[in-house]
């Protein structure tokens, strides 16, 4: 699973959901992207079984670049513990996205192949996604 070395802090607030990507909302390294087109977060293990659906349906014959990162801390308090006592220990990790956001790239020469495993890969994933190729005008 992705999770970052080391951070600042251990514990983040929530923070809020709302307004579009402006940086990493561009097909920049491969022909073919998946865009979010809502808010959302997205946990290390999404992130994952989206990578492994689309390098299977490509059997390993492009380029991918996954273009988010998990870098948020999620705590969560032990079943059965009464309200109070402060916040409880990390659980895991989630990449927060927001629309326009280009979550992963496919370098792959033939195209119906590598839209295709991008839809897959959308399917894998909690939010609601697009396939776009590069150059396209949104």
């Amino acid at each position: 699973m992705l999770a970052p070395k080391r951070v600042k802090w251990r514990k983040v607030m929530k923070g809020k959901s709302r307004g579009f990507a402006h940086t990493g909302s561009e097909v920049s390294f491969g022909n073919f992207g998946l865009m979010a087109l809502e808010c959302g977060w997205l946990t290390s293990r999404q992130i994952e079984a989206a990578r492994i659906s689309m390098t299977r349906k490509m059997k390993r014959d492009a380029r991918v670049w996954i273009r988010i990162f998990p870098q948020k801390p999620v705590t969560k308090k032990p079943l059965e513990t009464r309200m109070g006592k402060g916040k409880g220990p990390p659980d895991h990790w989630v990449a927060v996205v927001q629309p326009g956001t280009m979550m992963y790239e496919i370098q792959s020469d033939d195209a119906a192949v590598a839209m295709g495993a991008l839809a897959d890969a959308g399917h894998k994933l909690p939010i609601k996604c697009k396939v776009v190729s590069r150059g396209e005008i949104l």
